[in-house]
């Protein structure tokens, strides 16, 4: 070897390893960042002169395991939103050991009744029975509260994320532009690609996509249905959210929004081609699981109507008169069932806080005077009432035919089958995503591995400088010749 290849290798692998140095000291700050990838400098042979060839800076990503990863991610996401649903509707219902639940007020308005039959002259009891009658009200219209705040909850989680989506992908079209700009220069790209990964993986929680390298080290990012998000320039996604949201409200009736990108309207269903994130979940909730709900509670609500408005049960009630359940106050309307739910009142003329006649509970509603206070007949009709099957369909429920006691506990067993398999669900998403995102982590910074490579390094460094010394040593000798 002659000196001037002696003295080459020794420089560029002094270069190489300052370069090196600086690689694994940025691995080591940088091993506990989110979101930062390892990096590892390439290194080759020179073609042309002796000594090393630097290359440039990796970033040590499996595309494949990310890609799986981020579908796990949106995956354990989406089942978040279901399973919170469900978890709040399964409160707001009941459960069995609850004795605010809409069956345990059925019930105990029941054993009321029964109290009040063995004592009909008596006006605690007759009060005691308006009070457990006004607790079913209660409960009823505060799950239908509670349902239409989780609608509205999922509204206003529509146009934050859409929000956040239009701004998080004008960022990754900067981004694009900048790391075009910096491979020009001939600059590291690295933290960019970073900081462009993070935001994807933020983008994908909401709409899973697949992710397309283009050329100049741009990426463009496509939904799994093949709506364009990214590719050149951001796409631009709108929504008109509303402030309030009524039960009859729909997307199908044109009262609630639907998604546009583009100026195009988009399939908000949970097959479209937006499926499989938190933003077509808040829609489905929205558009579909909640009306689906909302329906069952309507069902409730209309069959204990109706079974205290019939005039064949209490002879003073006339057509148009109002049972001892109410619509708002009046006479309910089978046409008009939607909401019913949140519109349930108790009849003013027997409830405590209206004109509190309890009297008419063991007389009849819309009795002239007082009857005989030992008569329990009316009260013995509205326990026969309680337990007369009676057929209610809804989508959820189905079609059965059951008394009230049983009806209700179907609603709040139905609420708890729901919860229990989204929590099962969500317990599997979170596991195989735990999974796949440790596999990811183990692509990571290597804390052990970093040390010894810089102990390598320093070993290298050191060995580049003595060659240089002994090089120069060897200048001196000659040049004293």
């Amino acid at each position: 070897m002659s000196i001037t290849s002696a003295l080459n290798s020794a420089m560029t692998g002094l270069t190489a390893n300052a370069r090196l140095s600086q690689v694994t000291s940025e691995n080591l700050a940088n091993a506990l960042t989110p979101g930062y990838s390892s990096q590892k400098l390439n290194l080759s042979t020179s073609q042309y002169a002796a000594g090393v060839r630097i290359g440039d800076v990796e970033r040590n990503v499996n595309p494949a395991l990310q890609s799986t990863t981020r579908k796990a991610e949106a995956e354990y996401a989406k089942i978040g939103v279901y399973s919170d649903f469900y978890s709040r509707m399964s409160n707001f219902v009941g459960t069995v050991d609850d004795n605010m639940s809409i069956s345990t007020q059925i019930s105990n308005f029941d054993a009321a009744l029964v109290e009040a039959t063995s004592r009909p002259d008596s006006t605690e009891r007759l009060h005691d029975l308006s009070v457990k009658a006004d607790l079913i009200v209660q409960s009823i219209t505060d799950a239908a509260d509670g349902l239409n705040n989780q609608r509205l909850a999922a509204e206003s989680s529509i146009d934050l994320q859409v929000d956040q989506l239009n701004s998080q992908l004008k960022e990754l079209e900067k981004l694009n532009a900048r790391i075009v700009v910096a491979q020009a220069a001939g600059g590291s790209t690295t933290a960019m690609e970073d900081q462009r990964d993070l935001l994807i993986d933020t983008v994908n929680q909401a709409i899973p996509v697949n992710v397309v390298q283009r050329d100049q080290g741009r990426v463009a990012l496509f939904t799994v249905g093949g709506v364009a998000l990214l590719d050149g320039r951001a796409s631009e996604l709108s929504f008109d959210a509303k402030r309030t949201i009524e039960p009859q409200m729909t997307q199908d009736n044109g009262l609630l929004s639907g998604l546009e990108i583009n100026g195009l309207a988009m399939d908000t269903s949970i097959n479209g081609p937006l499926r499989g994130g938190t933003l077509i979940a808040a829609f489905d909730i929205r558009d579909n699981v909640a009306v689906e709900a909302q329906n069952d509670l309507d069902a409730v609500a209309r069959d204990l109507v109706e079974r205290f408005q019939d005039p064949a049960l209490d002879a003073t009630i006339g057509l148009t008169d109002a049972g001892i359940f109410t619509d708002s106050g009046g006479a309910f309307d089978p046409a008009d069932t939607v909401g019913l739910a949140a519109r349930l009142e108790l009849n003013d003329l027997v409830a405590m806080d209206g004109q509190a006649e309890t009297w008419r509970l063991r007389d009849g509603l819309y009795a002239a005077t007082e009857g005989d206070p030992g008569d329990a007949s009316q009260l013995i009709a509205y326990s026969e009432a309680i337990s007369e099957n009676r057929t209610v369909s809804t989508t959820k429920l189905g079609t059965i035919s059951s008394d009230l006691n049983t009806l209700s506990a179907s609603l709040m067993s139905r609420f708890a089958r729901d919860s229990d398999s989204a929590n099962n669900s969500l317990s599997f998403a979170a596991t195989s995503y735990t999974e796949l995102a440790q596999a990811e982590l183990a692509l990571g910074v290597d804390s052990d591995a970093e040390l010894q490579n810089m102990m390598l390094i320093e070993n290298a460094y050191a060995a580049n400088a003595r060659m240089l010394s002994t090089i120069d040593d060897m200048m001196e000798s000659l040049l004293r010749i």
